[in-house]
């Protein structure tokens, strides 16, 4: 019976497993939809879902675009105020997820363990965001990656920018994520 039990458990484990969350984004540019790795990253994924699913993304501006670098939003309204957040997460770098283009990762200070709501889109390789392997508060944690919409995350990147207050890469022509979703989890 507990041999059956073990089995039965496992299975379940690994249908969830391969069953990975997804998260769509309804920009101004069009959809982006992100596949989480929460076996990998279980606190940022577990963070970015509770943002998600509280609303906070919805009418958020993509407040920092570096062409042949990364996209960045998930702190700004459209008046450029940032929206309160959760206390910050520990830092899951060094996990197995590479900073690679179409990955997604948690944006933060200077500090390892400061990551709150703000994330951005590699739009190239930058695997040197990884972090030193040596150094575990080193390195940024990647939590998906974008598995439908990289032509909208490449329109993005190429967005017209200019400075606009604290903001050096800010899009001249605003774009939003207009609402963010939790998808069912496919079957």
């Amino acid at each position: 019976m507990t041999k059956t039990i073990s089995f039965l458990l496992a299975g379940l484990l690994a249908a969830s497993a391969a069953a990975a969350q997804t998260v769509k984004l309804q920009t101004t540019e069009g959809d982006i939809r992100i596949e989480l790795d929460a076996a990998k990253a279980p606190k940022s994924a577990a963070n970015f879902v509770q943002y998600v699913k509280a609303g906070h993304y919805n009418g958020v501006l993509f407040h920092r675009v570096i062409d042949g670098f990364m996209i960045q939003t998930g702190g700004y309204d459209a008046k450029l105020n940032q929206r309160p957040t959760k206390a910050p997460i520990p830092l899951e770098s060094h996990n197995g997820l590479s900073n690679v283009r179409g990955s997604v990762a948690m944006a933060r200070t200077d500090h390892p363990h400061s990551a709150t709501s703000q994330f951005f889109i590699n739009v190239a390789d930058n695997v040197r965001l990884d972090g030193d392997p040596g150094n575990p508060a080193s390195g940024y944690a990647v939590f998906g990656q974008v598995v439908e919409g990289m032509d909208v995350v490449d329109k993005i990147r190429a967005a017209e920018i200019a400075p606009n207050g604290i903001h050096q890469h800010f899009p001249v022509k605003p774009i939003f994520i207009t609402k963010a979703l939790v998808e069912p989890v496919k079957k």
